[in-house]
């Protein structure tokens, strides 16, 4: 993997980690086109550049971060049921991790989903940031879904959050907090497994594409979270469909998208 394959999947991890259009996705596919998807490294690399992601959301949000003990236990309840599943099923995962027609299909289907969501759970107004343990518990079971590639884990907690009454912008905070014990996790999982793969060279190219990674994530943050209270879902609907719809149009013509 060159500098600039890492920063292009770097902005890629940024732009899409907490927009509801599958960052896994987008990074697999990216991978792909790219022809570096069956390097080893850039398994590791697509994984561990979420800390740059992780730490935007600390930037941004750190006085919520450092407010009480209690929110820290809400954050604990909702990271488990991904937690359990992702150790149960681990192998599993990655298998899928590698089938770019999964993601095709994951995102058009959750086009579709976004397209009506905003009338399918009508969204409260009140504007109450505070989440219960219930809440937090069944948001994380929502989390779930996202482990299969191209559900996007930031749609599926959102969405969770607004189905326990909270407003489009409180449930999404609370999808951007919960990204960090996910991804803090996933990430670490990942490094402690492939760090044998890791050569001196590589761990430039690392902190490289965590830096780019963090910057892009600040800025995409700040549009998601006017742009989702103002318009909602649809437009993100629309692009799913239409990038799932392509890549399954070009796997039918015979373009080479596969990691494998």
């Amino acid at each position: 993997m060159s500098i600039i394959h890492a920063i292009i999947l770097a902005i890629v991890e940024g732009l899409t980690e907490f927009l509801p259009v599958s960052s896994t996705g987008h990074m697999i596919i990216t991978s792909a086109i790219l022809g570096i998807g069956k390097e080893e490294f850039t398994k590791i690399f697509t994984v561990n550049i979420q800390f740059g992601a992780i730490l935007s959301v600390l930037l941004l949000y750190w006085k919520r971060f450092f407010n009480s003990f209690d929110f820290y236990l809400k954050l604990f309840v909702a990271f488990l049921p991904a937690a359990a599943i992702g150790f149960l099923l681990g192998d599993q995962i990655d298998m899928l991790l590698e089938n770019v027609i999964v993601v095709a299909c994951s995102l058009v289907i959750g086009g579709v989903i976004l397209l009506f969501i905003d009338k399918l759970i009508n969204n409260n107004t009140e504007e109450n940031n505070a989440i219960s343990y219930k809440q937090a518990f069944l948001t994380g079971c929502f989390q779930c879904i996202a482990l299969i590639p191209g559900v996007s884990r930031s749609a599926a907690t959102i969405i969770g959050g607004m189905t326990q009454k909270l407003t489009r912008k409180a449930a999404a905070e609370f999808s951007f907090f919960l990204a960090v014990p996910t991804m803090f996790a996933a990430s670490a999982y990942k490094l402690l497994k492939g760090y044998k793969n890791i050569h001196q060279e590589d761990i430039t190219t690392l902190l490289i594409g965590n830096l780019v990674a963090f910057v892009v994530a600040i800025l995409a943050i700040r549009f998601f979270i006017g742009f989702l209270t103002k318009h909602g879902f649809k437009l993100f609907g629309y692009y799913r469909i239409a990038l799932g719809i392509t890549i399954l149009v070009l796997l039918a013509l015979g373009v080479n998208l596969e990691i494998q």
